[in-house]
C-alpha cells in the first residue's frame, strides 16, 4: 500500500467493481441478473438466483483476500525486492487508470440507458 499507491488504488477499485459494490459498474450487472432470476417466480429462477448469490459471495471473498494478502499484510519477501519496487511505466498504467475510471463512472452514468425505466431489457 505504501510502496505502490497507484497500483493499490487501481486494484481496490477493480476488486470492488468485481464484487458488485454499489454504484460501480459490476453492481448493475450483478444486481440485474440476480433480480431477474429471483423475480421469475419459477424453481429454476430461484435456483439460478441462489447459485448467483453464492458466486457473488465467493467473488467478494477472494477479492477481499487478494487485497489482504497482497497489500495489507506485512511483507513476506526479501527486503531487496521491496526496496526496488516501483510503479509500472505509463504504457501499462494508463489503460488500468482508464479502466478504473470506467468502473467508477460508466455504470452509474449509463444505468438508465441499459436497465432504466422504458428500456426493452
Amino acid at each position: 500500500m505504501n510502496i505502490l499507491p497507484l497500483t493499490y488504488t487501481i486494484i481496490v477499485v477493480g476488486s470492488r467493481a468485481l464484487m458488485g459494490f454499489p454504484f460501480l459498474t459490476g453492481f448493475y450487472s450483478k444486481d440485474v441478473i440476480l433480480e431477474l432470476a429471483y423475480g421469475s417466480f419459477v424453481v429454476e429462477g430461484r435456483f439460478v438466483h441462489t447459485l448467483g448469490a453464492f458466486a457473488a459471495f465467493f467473488t467478494a471473498y477472494y477479492s477481499t483476500r487478494l487485497l489482504a494478502l497482497t497489500f495489507l499484510r506485512p511483507a513476506n519477501g526479501f527486503r531487496y525486492n521491496y526496496e526496488h519496487a516501483h510503479e509500472s511505466p505509463l504504457p501499462i498504467t494508463f489503460p488500468l487508470i482508464v479502466l478504473s475510471f470506467a468502473s467508477l463512472f460508466v455504470g452509474f452514468r449509463s444505468r438508465d440507458r441499459i436497465i432504466g425505466l422504458g428500456t426493452d431489457f
